[in-house]
């Protein structure tokens, strides 16, 4: 088994800056879990924690069920790939490849054949006897992931390994590492900025900031029920909008939120527990995606003018002003004839709406 588990992990730089901390995380073995977070949020300094690269500063990491604290990274059976592929540029594809495996001593003839293994999944036999230099971002990326298949390592440490590539190639290695993944089904880590990445990768995302686990979930767990405004902004594309509302309940019970030109009827669910909050002010949360053209079901809708028009080919992604809040609304079709200082209608989906207290920052659940 290698299963992962960290439990109150701390990683301190000197008396100025606590980079981790507390971090609890239990990874199951054949896991692939995604650590996803702005840059200086400690995601890759956990990462080389786990690998043995960072010193802790308190806390314990497990791999497999033993403690790994104090062994070096050759005894903790990992592999880990790096954002700059740190291939050596004077061998050849197949040297790199073979590398750590001679490290090893180990037989040439295993060397070849997990070597042929690696390369008929990888796509890597009419590479083998090129140099680095000769490679393209992607199949310099390919071999940096088959120089940790040959190993056949417990776990898979990949350090933000699509950031130097384009949109096109970060799409196809996204494929490969799932695909990868699939046939070696080996315990995973993957540190990312790009929370596109981490959603379509992780059995589970692990969103962090200022060192801190903010949620771990699934991709659908993360996206549906944000636990907290942080993680409700970050995940998603376009981003969630944020809107300062007030609460209120007519004398008939109605409970709905307003703000200037904005009125909507809340849901049942949402209704129980903004009643308590009459009067008071909340940040109401909705996703682009939950925006559409035209009246929708009663209560739901509101009024904007048009800001901006990004076309996107598939569909349309429109910056809207209501009064001075600006408002993203997404999935309007391609076709549709729409002009910068067009008036519009915006009505949200039943059931989108998040809320979100303004000094906790949690959500307001019944």
């Amino acid at each position: 088994m290698a299963a992962i588990t960290l439990e109150k992990l701390n990683k301190h730089y000197g008396s100025v800056y606590h980079a981790v901390k507390d971090v609890d995380l239990a990874i199951a073995d054949k896991e692939f879990v995604a650590l996803v977070g702005p840059s200086g949020c400690g995601k890759s300094t956990t990462l080389r924690m786990i690998a043995g690269l960072e010193d802790i500063s308190s806390g314990d990491i497990r791999i497999g069920g033993r403690i790994v604290n104090h062994l070096p990274p050759r005894d903790r059976d990992v592999a880990m790939v790096f954002q700059n592929y740190a291939l050596y540029q004077h061998l050849s594809v197949y040297d790199n490849l073979a590398f750590g495996l001679r490290n090893k001593k180990t037989p040439e003839a295993d060397i070849r054949a997990a070597i042929d293994r690696a390369a008929g999944m990888l796509g890597l036999h009419e590479l083998l006897q090129r140099k680095p230099k000769q490679l393209s971002g992607g199949q310099q990326q390919r071999v940096a992931l088959g120089r940790c298949i040959v190993r056949n390592p417990q776990v898979f440490l990949f350090d933000e390994p699509l950031s130097n590539l384009d949109a096109k190639l970060r799409a196809q290695m996204r494929i490969e590492i799932k695909r990868l993944h699939a046939e070696i089904p080996t315990t995973s880590v993957f540190v990312t900025h790009d929370q596109v990445e981490a959603m379509t990768l992780g059995d589970r995302v692990v969103i962090m900031r200022d060192g801190r686990i903010q949620q771990i979930g699934t991709p659908l767990q993360v996206y549906g029920k944000p636990a907290n405004k942080f993680v409700a902004g970050f995940i998603g594309a376009p981003a969630m909008n944020f809107i300062d509302v007030a609460v209120a309940v007519s004398p008939s019970g109605v409970t709905s939120v307003e703000a200037w030109g904005i009125k909507l009827t809340v849901s049942d669910a949402n209704a129980r527990a903004l009643a308590v909050r009459n009067g008071d002010r909340v940040i109401m949360g909705v996703r682009p995606e939950h925006l559409m053209l035209g009246d929708g079901a009663p209560g739901m809708g509101f009024d904007a003018g048009v800001e901006v028009v990004e076309q996107l080919g598939s569909e349309i992604l429109l910056e809207t002003l209501v009064g001075n809040t600006s408002i993203t609304a997404a999935r309007v079709p391609a076709e549709t004839k729409i002009a910068r200082g067009d008036q519009v209608r915006l009505s949200v989906q039943p059931g989108r709406l998040h809320f979100f207290d303004p000094e906790t920052e949690l959500p307001i659940s019944a």
